[in-house]
């Protein structure tokens, strides 16, 4: 396989080049809406956008803009969908929906926080678990890489991902789509736009996706990764004058599936002489699950003051999620794990920014949050579970014998996490012939406090010197609080020379912040410690200082630009980034057979690079989109204790990112069919270093994508497939218990998707 993908994606490139040589007078002109709508750019007035400018290529940031035809044709249904075509930005699609893992520029982080903002209509989405879920009836995405700290505020450090949906009042109609893939997978949704008046709409969305599955837990003969997703949207919008807008949307989602098909990748397990498990296997006997339901609210008033205009962003967030796993990902019973959450959120972000007409423009705003979560994280040693993490621990001495009967050890953890916070933001900017200044400044404050409940108790016997066991009960019921305060002020300074609308260069200096947390996965260790030493000593455990972990910062070095030239016919971006990160958040999982996992702070880190992004159109009826990322990511100083990784990269940031595809229109001339739209691509990531060691990686991997389309303003019928060259990869590895896994990526898939649009 090998042999086959690395010519594979060499001819690609190739024929990329070759093309690019090429210069025709067929060629559109620059902002014509067949060039607008592609991955690279979409020069129109983005009337949606709050606090950026209107159009991003004459902003001073690397940016990347889908259209909904680029959308639609690539099948971009949520983020992960994104990983790799732009430039590096990784979201790696392993376990299942609550993971949402995004790496960009070397930044990034398996739990808990995320390096990204994503908002969606201008609303942002506060909980990371939410962010893997279906995009419906989308008008265009913004992908902003960088520190958007200024103006989005907290865990933006990576950058900010904006989604945009479908508008009532500019768009009337109808939409259907219906789509049939391998393993046994359906998607369809409906939607309904309405204009009630001249200033009225109204649009309704209803989605439903479910997967057989791809891999196979062999223990039961079943599938891991099966799923059923299922959601709608409500939103308003409102025109009652020519100053005032008014939108508010309403959405629900409910999600039920498997996932986390990981394979053991050390010597065959072996029960009695037997293989239970052999290497290369996925196989657990308990259920790994998880099912979610979510419901938001966001209402968006705009209002046109003449010299200004104000906005409020209000919107409330509510999820309900519930995972289940088998935790030694193993035949053997050792234990369970259950992470239900609760939670309740809501924000309110007020914008006043001036009209863009004047020299000296200027952007204030103020943004506030709380959000309440309760937590039930309960962890259920089983019978081998008890046998070689408890007893034969505790069993050290020989003239000490521990014994249990019970085939159960129940160690509960119960977390309240109210969360708030609020910040005051300024940006000004000042043009000045060809110059464009900004500055901007930041006031963070956030409150963040975890009361928690630890208990557990267990009957067991003990013998003296060969005595007679004497029946012993142990209980450990602890609560606590803990909280922290954080006040973090974030500036971005920026100047940006302009050769015109779309050409121009540009540094900019900004300083990220990603909030700090609780590490409520570790405590099943911790009271499982306490009892042992209990069991042991009769005293009380003197608990590690490994609870919380810190904010991590960075200052980011950034010399970027966008271009165009031959009239239009290639456009692109660039930028050279330099990043200086304090206190890492890393997610490790701790030496010896420990049960949980947490977030650590490396001392600092540094990841420089280089991105690049090109469209090429030579004719009318022919695109190219190339991008291309480049991430060194190391630390300059951690050391964990035992070991010193100074020069090593991180793990799980990609080294390169590479996209590259083509579209073919090919006009039928017959005009109920429409189009042959013929469209092949390739996606590639690697080398991706799996620990701070630099002992395993994943080498670079390439995946070969294409599709046969006929497309008609009315309808379109699309033929895909992924993966086609059928490359063999790895998405995520981990240790467990000393045991080593890994999920793969998924295998060659095809599938074909119906969208029908009946417009009025």
């Amino acid at each position: 396989m090998m042999r086959l993908r690395y010519p594979i994606l060499l001819l690609l490139l190739l024929s990329t080049l070759h093309l690019t040589a090429r210069t025709t007078s067929e060629t559109l002109p620059a902002g014509e809406s067949d060039v607008a709508d592609t991955v690279i750019v979409v020069d129109k007035v983005q009337v949606t956008a709050i606090k950026q400018g209107l159009v991003l290529r004459s902003q001073p940031v690397a940016a990347t803009i889908l259209g909904s035809r680029a959308i639609e044709r690539e099948r971009i249904v949520s983020l992960k969908n994104l990983s790799q075509r732009i430039p590096n930005f990784h979201v790696p699609d392993y376990g299942s929906r609550i993971t949402s893992s995004i790496y960009v520029r070397g930044l990034g982080a398996r739990i808990d926080q995320a390096v990204v903002g994503l908002n969606i209509d201008n609303v942002p989405l506060l909980n990371k678990n939410n962010f893997d879920t279906e995009f419906a009836d989308i008008e265009r995405i913004e992908v902003l890489r960088g520190p958007q700290s200024t103006l989005y505020g907290r865990n933006t450090m990576g950058g900010v991902v904006n989604v945009y949906t479908l508008a009532p009042l500019s768009y009337q109609g109808v939409r259907l789509m219906a789509e049939y893939g391998s393993g046994d997978s359906y998607r369809f949704r409906a939607s309904v736009y309405e204009r009630l008046t001249d200033g009225l709409g109204i649009a309704v969305t209803g989605y439903y996706s479910r997967t057989g599955g791809f891999f196979e837990n062999s223990y039961n003969g079943r599938m891991c990764d099966w799923e059923r997703l299922g959601g709608g949207r409500l939103r308003l919008q409102w025109r009652p004058g020519s100053r005032l807008q008014i939108d508010d949307s309403f959405s629900f989602s409910t999600l039920s599936q498997g996932g986390y098909p990981y394979a053991y990748i050390g010597p065959s397990i072996e029960v009695g002489g037997k293989t239970v498990l052999p290497s290369g296997a996925i196989g657990y006997n308990d259920p790994c699950t998880y099912d979610r339901k979510t419901i938001s609210n966001g209402l968006t008033v705009r209002y046109d003051a003449g010299s200004c205009s104000i906005s409020s962003i209000t919107s409330y967030q509510y999820s309900d999620d519930d995972m289940r796993l088998d935790q030694d990902f193993t035949p053997l019973s050792y234990f369970t794990l259950r992470q239900a959450l609760e939670e309740h959120a809501l924000t309110e972000d007020i914008v006043v920014r001036s009209h863009d007409e004047h020299a000296y423009r200027w952007l204030f705003g103020a943004f506030g949050f709380y959000r309440r979560g309760e937590m039930n994280a309960p962890v259920n040693f089983k019978r081998t579970g008890i046998e070689e993490l408890i007893l034969k621990n505790a069993n050290s001495n020989p003239d000490l014998v521990y014994a249990m009967d019970a085939d159960e050890l129940l160690l509960s953890s119960r977390f309240r996490m109210p969360d708030y916070g609020g910040a005051l933001y300024h940006e000004s900017r000042y043009v000045t012939g060809r110059w464009h200044l900004s500055a901007g400044i930041r006031a963070d404050f956030e409150r963040t406090v975890l009361r928690y409940r630890s208990q557990t108790d267990m009957d067991y016997t003990l013998s003296i010197n060969g005595a007679s066991p004497i029946p012993v009960h142990a209980a450990i019921d602890e609560t606590n609080r803990i909280g922290h305060t954080y006040v973090e002020v974030l500036p971005k300074v920026t100047a940006m020379y302009s050769f015109d609308e779309v050409r121009n260069l540009y540094v900019s200096v900004a300083r990220g912040y990603k909030a700090g947390g609780f590490n409520t996965q570790m405590f099943s260790d911790i009271l499982q410690e306490k009892l042992k030493w209990k069991m042991v000593s009769g005293l009380d455990y003197d608990e590690p200082d490994i609870m919380s972990y810190k904010p991590e910062y960075s200052w980011n070095y950034e010399v970027g630009g966008h271009f165009s030239c031959l009239d239009g016919v290639v456009r692109g971006d660039f930028a050279l980034f330099w990043i200086d990160c304090r206190d890492q958040q890393l997610t490790v999982f701790p030496e010896g057979q420990t049960t949980g996992r947490m977030m650590t702070n490396a001392g600092r880190t540094r990841s420089l690079g280089a991105e690049v992004s090109i469209q090429y159109t030579p004719w009318r009826e022919v695109e190219i989109n190339a991008a291309y990322g480049f991430t060194d990511a190391r630390f300059v100083s951690y050391n964990n204790g035992q070991e010193e990784f100074a020069g090593k990269h991180i793990p799980y940031a990609p080294q390169h990112t590479l996209s590259a595809d083509a579209v073919w229109t090919i006009p039928t001339g017959v005009k109920w069919l429409g189009d042959v739209v013929v469209q092949a691509g390739t996606r590639c990531a690697g080398r991706i270093w799996w620990n701070e060691q630099n002992s395993r990686s994943q080498p670079f991997y390439a995946l070969l994508d294409a599709s046969l389309r006929i497309e008609h303003r009315r309808y379109s019928i699309d033929l895909w497939g992924r993966n086609l060259s059928g490359s063999r990869y790895d998405v995520f590895y981990f240790k467990s218990m000393g045991n080593e896994f890994v999920q793969r990526g998924r295998p060659r898939t095809f599938g074909i998707t119906l969208n029908i649009n009946i417009q009025k």
